[in-house]
């Protein structure tokens, strides 16, 4: 690329007056114009610009270039941020930077107010069309047209009245398709030129294209998120997600003959046109011969259209029952038993099948529920339905290593990394992991430090151990485990946004006991004759009260809490029949004194969550210490105005 020591004013506007007017010169070629440059004339002549234009073309119309905004809404947000890191930098430097859509109308334009003002009077504003074919060789043109980055200086423009200025532009890619959507532009007077202006709207450029990328991946994982737990996801086995260009984002379920005939299906690729405009009898229309649709889903986001499931014909219809056990069978060379996730309530059933079809899909797996309700058998259950079954499962509890440590847990260390590392360095639980499942429990957890580290990993499917720069691909599926609210979480700056959704693709919420309905019953039958057979006791059977007040209890340690409760009853009983009077005092304190008879929990029982606990605790102490607040707050461990607040918080009336 000619640096600017290599223009010559004059002998450049001599090749432009040559060409304009003949062409080409004696020899064919011009002088001292480089060869982009001059194939850029002849296409704007080719397409009829007038070489004496003074201004380029506008969209005058307000309607029509509003609509060409909202069309770019994603283009002009991606560009948001670089836009306004480099406006302070632009405003003393009689220069302005502009964004252009595909076709190379402006559609955002800051920078130098006075030489905003100046762009105006050649229509380099806001809705001014500088496409090559309209206005001849530019920056925004012919990078438009070429693909790649250019700069045009004074005369090297084809049109008369633009050549008193300086522009450099670089193309803007999709990041998925790889095709021109944009282009970023530097333009300003002549003395502006610097052969790195170039540089400078590349970085530009690619600094956009990588917000799109992040973008487009946030809300392709709410849209495939958003189909996971929908009422119709669990109706129909086999189908294929789209979103709104018609691209492949997901596909579940299909036969393998049918992905033999239609290479259509596979991720990624453009099955549909844009969906904009089509009716729901039109997309079918459109498909492969070899793919039929029996039904159509449309999909939205925050009520916007995004994309559509399509329900293919399958002659596959495995649906998993009410009532149907979901086994787990014991992981290779590990010492262990089979184990079942047992229950038949809506909630439980719903949950399994996204477990199950989470393996197939090959997506990161959040799984959220409260302390005790088996968050990690669901994490088992992904792993157990991976093709290999020898696939390796590897838990890391995120809760339960320092915050100095996890960083060396996680990635491994080189062998002088820091004090105390092991000769020779040691993998950390990625590598151990690779080809199988790593299972992130509390990932609520893990310091806000560690976890840009932890989303690079996943997007760039590697890792650097720490004190090495050997990168080391892993392919590791992420399960990972939280009791937390993670939205809140992000809300207090404690958790990233970009990771939350980068880890949870598909979420998976486990019901807390208290609203599995007959499972508890389920669960004690479940429970006592794993007891009985480790054991050698006789299965213990339990009363119809004991039954009743354990369906009524709010168990807040889920099924853990109930799981121990058997357990107690094999070593304490020594007949085979629970009665209420077996029931620990714990257990009975949720319930009034008059409730064993009444059947009446405590001010109407509580949700289970941490507050309901808390207020019942609060009035059941109230009641056993006959109203004596100093006492309830010293039972309570907590002050006197602690224990008013708290009073006044759940509307507990003062005895």
């Amino acid at each position: 690329m000619a640096d600017n020591s290599s223009y010559s004013e004059d002998d450049t506007r001599a090749a432009w007056e040559n060409f304009v007017s003949s062409g080409k010169d004696a020899d064919g070629k011009p002088l001292n114009v480089r060869e982009e440059i001059l194939e850029s004339w002849k296409r704007s002549m080719e397409s009829g610009v007038d070489a004496g234009s003074q201004a380029s073309r506008m969209v005058y119309d307000e309607n029509q270039l509003y609509r060409r905004r909202q069309r770019n809404a994603a283009l002009r947000q991606a560009a948001s941020a670089a836009f306004k890191r480099l406006e302070p930098h632009l405003k003393e430097a009689k220069t302005i930077l502009i964004l252009a859509d595909d076709q190379g109308v402006i559609i955002d334009a800051i920078g130098d107010a006075h030489v905003l003002d100046e762009g105006q009077e050649i229509h380099l504003e806001l809705g001014g069309d500088w496409s090559e074919k309209t206005i001849g060789t530019n920056g925004i043109g012919t990078a438009l047209r070429t693909g790649r980055p250019a700069y045009v200086h004074a005369v090297e423009h084809f049109a008369e009245g633009v050549q008193a200025w300086t522009c450099a532009g670089a193309p803007i890619h999709d990041p998925f398709t790889q095709t021109v959507i944009g282009v970023v532009d530097l333009s300003g007077p002549p003395q502006i030129f610097r052969q790195h202006n170039v540089a400078l709207v590349l970085a530009a450029a690619r600094e956009i294209e990588i917000a799109l990328a992040e973008q487009k991946q946030v809300e392709r994982t709410q849209l495939l998120e958003a189909f996971l737990m929908s009422d119709y996801s669990r109706a129909h086995d086999s189908v294929v997600l789209v979103d709104q260009t018609g691209r492949v984002l997901f596909r579940r379920g299909l036969e393998e003959d049918l992905l033999r005939r239609a290479k259509e299906l596979s991720v990624g690729h453009k099955l549909l046109p844009k969906l904009d405009g089509l009716s729901d009898q039109e997309i079918p229309k459109l498909l492969p011969l070899s793919v039929e649709a029996e039904g159509i889903e449309r999909l939205k986001l925050e009520g916007v259209f995004r994309g559509a499931a399509l329900f293919l014909r399958d002659k596959s219809k495995m649906q998993r029952k009410a009532g149907e056990t979901c086994k787990i069978l014991p992981r290779v060379n590990v010492a262990e038993g089979e184990v079942q996730i047992v229950g038949s309530s809506p909630q439980m059933v719903d949950a399994v099948g996204l477990a199950e079809r989470a393996a197939l899909a090959n997506v990161s797996v959040l799984i959220h529920g409260e302390t005790g309700v088996g968050k990690e058998l669901f994490a088992r259950l992904i792993h157990s339905r991976l093709p290999n079954d020898k696939a390796p499962y590897v838990p890391v509890n995120c809760a339960a290593i320092s915050s100095d440590l996890i960083g060396a847990e996680l990635f491994g260390y080189a062998e002088g990394a820091f004090t105390g590392a092991v000769r020779g360095g040691r993998a950390g639980k990625f590598e151990m992991a690779n080809h199988g499942v790593l299972c992130l429990d509390e990932i609520g957890d893990m310091p806000i430090e560690l976890q840009p580290y932890l989303l690079r990993v996943l997007e760039q499917r590697a890792i650097y151990r720490m004190g090495e720069s050997q990168r080391r691909p892993v392919d590791v599926r992420l399960v990972a485990m939280t009791n937390r609210d993670l939205r809140k979480e992000i809300e207090k700056g404690s958790f990233r946004r970009d990771l939350f959704y980068r880890i949870g693709v598909m979420t998976i919420k486990v019901p807390p006991l208290r609203e599995r309905g007959n499972d508890v019953c389920e669960l004690l039958e479940y429970f006592s004759q794993l007891h009985a057979a480790e054991t050698g006791q006789p299965q213990i059977t339990f009363t119809d009260r004991v039954l009743e007040l354990l369906l009524r209890y709010q168990w807040p340690g889920n099924v853990r809490e109930l799981r121990n409760l058997v357990q107690r009853f094999y070593l304490i009983k020594s007949d085979s029949l629970v009665t209420e009077r077996d029931l620990p005092p714990e257990l009975l304190d949720d319930f009034e004194p008059s409730a064993t008879e009444s059947g009446e929990p405590l001010g109407g029982g509580h949700s289970g969550d941490l507050e309901s606990i808390e207020a019942s605790a609060i009035r059941r102490t109230i009641i056993s210490e006959k109203g004596n607040l100093t006492k309830v707050a010293q039972k309570l461990g907590i002050s006197r105005p602690t224990l008013y607040r708290k009073m006044s918080r759940y509307q507990i009336q003062k005895p």
